[in-house]
């Protein structure tokens, strides 16, 4: 995925967005998201539960639409890849401290309270 230089402003000055994914029926299926630009990537969380995930490892074509409190919008139609090594887990854990703006400390994850690195880790 390539954005232009005004795209990218628009995605940064921006953070209300969905991704459509597509059902086993062909049916577009969108869903809210937070997100965050890391390294020039647009990057999201996602769960092995979540029925997004699933969705995007059968068919990892995606469209992800930004849009802002007046009228204007992005739509950015990519093929997502799920980042589900070893790894997995510290991205995870730079992923929410950006989105959280929290360089160090606790972190929160899905209203289950605030975790150091380690549980935080686990989670993951």
């Amino acid at each position: 995925m390539s954005l232009t230089p005004a795209e990218s402003e628009f995605v940064r000055a921006n953070r209300t967005a969905a991704v459509i994914t597509v059902d086993e029926a062909g049916l577009p299926k969108p869903v809210r998201i937070a997100y965050q630009v890391i390294d020039g990537q647009i990057w999201s969380s996602g769960t092995q539960q979540r029925v997004r995930t699933k969705r995007l490892r059968r068919d990892p074509r995606a469209t992800l639409f930004i849009w802002e409190p007046a009228f204007d919008f992005l739509t950015v139609h990519t093929t997502v890849t799920i980042l589900d090594g070893p790894d997995a887990p510290e991205l995870n854990l730079r992923y929410f401290r950006q989105l959280q703006g929290r360089p160090d400390g606790p972190l929160s994850w899905m209203g289950q309270g605030e975790h150091d690195d380690d549980a935080f880790r686990e989670l993951m």
